[in-house]
């Protein structure tokens, strides 16, 4: 860490918390993003957004909480095996992080539910992968298919970064017409799944945010640890 250079920005508008400004800590863009770069910094709490590593750095706020499953520990709620039951006619598929028109018009779907018509600095096809994926990072995307008439319907993609020491979930997009089937928590529980299946002992799911609707999903997965005052710590409630 005492070899990289960090940068803060002045203060925004925070994207997830009303009425509140943030600061942001990046890593030196010069710096080529590589796998071992990303698994120190990840340990550090650090997120990847493209090719830009970066992580909260607020003067008065501390509201974003990177968190991680301990996979080997972990124990699914009723609501979870009710999730991988209701689910268990997808197929899962890995595929290469390149552009799939298919994968494009799904996730424009997914937007247009999620934000309606505030979708400002939405990426062109060109550019969209971009947001999930960079240089040096062994990203891999996920398709969530089922069976029907004859077909495979794609219901589901998950951005994953493959770690040394465990996968980190970018991102997941969903078909809104399938919200019954819980397919973000479902992607998630099959990640955990996946890094126990590769002897990995953990799924980074980047920040918790308790007071954000859209990110305090999070916290459902227990045994949770979060990362605080530079180290990483067992949750044992609702803390921050």
């Amino acid at each position: 860490m005492s070899d990289i250079n960090f940068y803060l920005t002045p203060p925004h508008a925070c994207a997830y918390l009303a009425g509140r400004s943030a600061n942001t800590l990046f890593a030196d863009p010069a710096l080529a993003v590589t796998t071992q770069l990303y698994d120190t910094l990840i340990d550090h709490g650090f997120r990847r957004s493209g090719a830009h590593l970066y992580r909260p750095h607020c003067t008065n706020c501390d509201a974003c909480i990177p968190v991680r499953v301990p996979v080997c520990e972990f124990q699914p709620r009723r609501r979870h095996q009710r999730v991988w039951q209701r689910n268990h006619d997808l197929d899962v598929r890995c595929v290469g992080a390149v552009y799939n028109e298919e994968h494009f018009q799904l996730y424009q779907r997914y937007l247009a539910h999620r934000h309606g018509e505030n979708r400002a600095g939405e990426p062109a096809p060109e550019q969209y992968l971009e947001c999930f994926s960079a240089p040096g990072i062994d990203t891999r995307l996920y398709e969530f298919r089922r069976e029907q008439r004859h077909a495979q319907r794609l219901l589901a993609v998950a951005v994953v970064d493959h770690l040394a020491q465990g996968l980190s979930s970018v991102y997941t997009f969903f078909d809104p017409a399938e919200a019954a089937r819980s397919l973000g928590v479902y992607a998630v529980l099959w990640q955990i799944r996946e890094a126990q299946r590769l002897g990995l002992p953990w799924v980074y799911l980047g920040y918790w945010i308790k007071e954000c609707r859209k990110m305090s999903y999070k916290g459902q997965y227990r045994p949770l640890e979060m990362y605080r005052r530079n180290r990483w710590l067992r949750l044992t409630g609702d803390e921050p």
